[in-house]
This record gives structure tokens, C-alpha cells and sequence, in this order.
């Protein structure tokens, strides 16, 4: 069986390294119900594919991924799961080439995989698009959350597919607001992380139920 693993764990390093393009890893569940809120992994009805394919590699074990359809949402001690398809891949935009910016249906990600242990990390952005001018010349940006997320997966060589171990979950904060009739224009919010509460830690998250992405 060691043999076995080992010879599957070098065919598949050979496919990342040499034929690395077109290669996915999809899960497949539903929709989360609610989209922002990181601690509510109600399903909806909607089923949905959690898809990264491999678009480049980049050598030394490192490869460019397209992430579509989001990602596994659970919390610790929770055996449900949802698929997060909203704060996962989140917005993007220029204002001189985009005007307002817009949800992504897709996103980049950056991997590393040793032949048995495969590290896939995302970054995000979110906003609520609510900035406004009020009265007396007052202001607001939108709230806007960047999100980090890190998975951590082992291969199976015996199903081809790579189970969810571990994934660190992070939100950031940015907002600013003032008045052009103020000693203080303006006031800038910036938290690095924002989970819970002000300047918290980074959720180290693991899932009670099997999560695992079949490789295609």
C-alpha cells in the first residue's frame, strides 16, 4: 500500500508539473443561504461546484489556480457546510476603466503542492457599495473587507482526490468618513484582521464532516 501510494503521489506531481494546465480539484454543495456572514452555514436548495483549475505552474512545486463557484464555508464543532460564493471571490474595479466595481465570477489563487500535501491560498476583496454623500458636505466610503483564505489538503491516492484538513480564515476592515467642513476631514477605519471583534486573530478552522475535491 506504501508502494502504491508513493508511485500514485509521483504520477500525480508529474501531471501538475508537466501537464499542469486544465488540471481542476471540484467540490460540489450547496450555496450558502446567507453570503456574508462567516459563521452561518446554512445551505440553500442551489447546488455548486468549488472549482480550482490549474492555469499555470510556475515551478518548484508552485502553481497559478482560477478559483470559481467559491468556497467550503464551516465553522469548528459544526458538521454543516455551505458553499460561500460571495466574500470567496468577491469584487473588483477601476473606476476610470470599470466605473463602480463588480462581483468576479472567478479568482485567482496561488498553490504549492509537495506531491502529499497541497497548500492553496485565496485573497479577496468584499464591499456593501453604500458610499454616499450626506449633509453639511459629510461623506462615507463603503465598508470594505478583505478576505484571506489558506487551505490546507492531503492527497488520497487510492479516490484521486484531496481532503480539506484546515482552512485559516482571515477578514480585514477598511472605511473612511468625515466632513470637508471639519478640523478632520476624514477618519480612516483600517483593521487587518476583523472576524469577531476589533483586531482579533485569524480563525484556524477544521471541518467535522469529509470535504474533498475530486481531481479532474
Amino acid at each position: 500500500m506504501r508502494m502504491k501510494s508513493i508511485v500514485a503521489a509521483a504520477l500525480l506531481t508529474a501531471l501538475f508539473s508537466g501537464y499542469a494546465s486544465g488540471v481542476s480539484l471540484v467540490y460540489q454543495g450547496f450555496e450558502c443561504q446567507n453570503a456574508v456572514n462567516a459563521d452561518n452555514t446554512t445551505p440553500s436548495e442551489t447546488l455548486i461546484e468549488s472549482k480550482f483549475k490549474v492555469i499555470e505552474d510556475v515551478g518548484g512545486g508552485m502553481f497559478y489556480l482560477s478559483l470559481t463557484g467559491g468556497l467550503p464555508r464551516f465553522i469548528n464543532d459544526n458538521s454543516k457546510i455551505c458553499i460561500d460564493s460571495d466574500t470567496a471571490i468577491g469584487f473588483s474595479g477601476i473606476p476610470a476603466v470599470d466605473g463602480l466595481p463588480t462581483r468576479l465570477d472567478a479568482i485567482d489563487a496561488t498553490a504549492y503542492f509537495n506531491g502529499q500535501d497541497l497548500i492553496i491560498i485565496v485573497n479577496s476583496i468584499n464591499t456593501d457599495l453604500n458610499s454616499g454623500r450626506g449633509t453639511f458636505s459629510t461623506f462615507t466610503t463603503s465598508f470594505v473587507f478583505p478576505y484571506s483564505n489558506t487551505l490546507i489538503l492531503t492527497y488520497n491516492p487510492e479516490s484521486s482526490s484531496f481532503t480539506l484538513k484546515k482552512i485559516i480564515h482571515n477578514r480585514g476592515f477598511v472605511h473612511t468618513n468625515g466632513s470637508a467642513s471639519s478640523i478632520t476631514p476624514f477618519a480612516e477605519t483600517i483593521l487587518p484582521s476583523f472576524n469577531e471583534g476589533e483586531i482579533d486573530k485569524p480563525k484556524i478552522l477544521t471541518p467535522t464532516s469529509l470535504i474533498e475535491y475530486i481531481l479532474e
